[in-house]
């Protein structure tokens, strides 16, 4: 698949966020239910920690919702220490909610 095919997890899901101190919670959540298995298969904890690198500093948990059609990302030490607490410019979850649509759910993804 080329570049131009690449399709992402904006092209099947919507994501939410939320904040609280230094953890900021992502949910993923399909907008299709065919698309939840994909999904899940594609989004590891692993895989958004590698998204994340130099950002989240902390561990992050994976929980499936699949009721739902969702994944929902706990990521601890994530926002510099709080939104009131940082000097970053939106560094809160609606900046990170954004950044993981971008994540490659290609078969051959790297």
């Amino acid at each position: 698949m080329n570049q131009e095919q690449a399709r992402t997890v904006r092209d099947v899901a919507i994501a939410r966020s939320g904040d609280k101190g230094n953890r900021a919670t992502l949910s993923v959540i399909a907008r299709d239910a065919a698309d939840y298995a994909l999904l899940e298969r594609t989004l590891s904890a692993e895989r958004v920690r590698q998204h994340y690198q130099g950002i989240v500093l902390g561990r992050i948990e994976r929980f499936a919702l699949p009721h739902l059609g969702a994944l929902q990302f706990v990521l601890h030490d994530a926002l510099a220490g709080g939104v009131t607490r940082s000097l970053a410019l939106d560094a809160h979850g609606k900046t990170l909610c954004s950044a993981v649509l971008g994540i490659r759910i290609d078969a051959d993804m790297p």
